[in-house]
């Protein structure tokens, strides 16, 4: 025979967990390394003149994107976990997701800085940036299956058009490089311009 207390234990252990904040945390500290990664990759100019600033500034450049990049998830990320009251099993997960190809962002800066003229270092940053743009929407979803339909969290995100929007051209970016690099720098920027202003569904909930 189960005891009463025993069956409050079995289905809290199958609830979602009230508060986000350890999760909040450990997430932070990630980007926060993230960004460090992609800081000791920057190199000084070699020399002291104009033509070797000049030689560095691709490499400042990508190394802004991703700076960015990183921000605008970081900004975006604490408002999302901000705005959920509980977090499940598969929230933590999907936010581990994340984190892996938030990850990948310091070895693609890299790349790209060396070989900004190639069609595949190009393809490959827009396809992490695909994957990490599905990752965030799945951890959307699945906060939103914690917190529940009714949910503020899930009025908030409403229908999340920005979102789908962000992830075709993120996914025409990747097949655009083949044609010029050029074009999918020019998409990375017009989405990072797009997600430069903090989400304001959250601050308006």
């Amino acid at each position: 025979m189960i005891s009463p207390m025993t069956e409050v234990e079995g289905r809290s252990a199958l609830s979602p967990e009230v508060g986000t904040t350890r999760v909040e945390a450990f997430s932070d500290s990630v980007m926060a390394v993230i960004v460090t990664i992609m800081a000791f990759e920057l190199r000084p100019p070699q020399g002291a003149g104009l033509d070797a600033m000049r030689d560095q500034l691709p490499g400042v450049l990508v190394y802004m994107l991703s700076f960015v990049f990183v921000g605008i998830y970081w900004n975006n990320h604490h408002h999302l976990l901000r705005a959920a009251d509980r977090i499940s099993g598969a929230a933590m997960w999907a936010n581990l997701f994340l984190l892996f190809w938030l990850s990948l962002i310091p070895v693609l800066t890299e790349w790209v800085r060396d070989e900004y003229r190639h069609a595949l270092p190009a393809a490959s940053y827009g396809a992490v940036a695909l994957a990490a743009g599905v990752a965030y929407t799945i951890l959307v979803r699945a906060l939103i299956q914690a917190n529940g339909r009714e949910s503020r969290l899930a009025r908030a995100i409403g229908s999340d058009i920005k979102g789908y929007l962000s992830l075709v051209l993120y996914a025409a970016a990747v097949g655009l490089a083949f044609v010029s690099p050029w074009i999918s720098y020019g998409i990375f920027v017009a989405v990072a311009l797009m997600w430069f202003v903090p989400d304001r569904r959250f601050t308006r909930r």
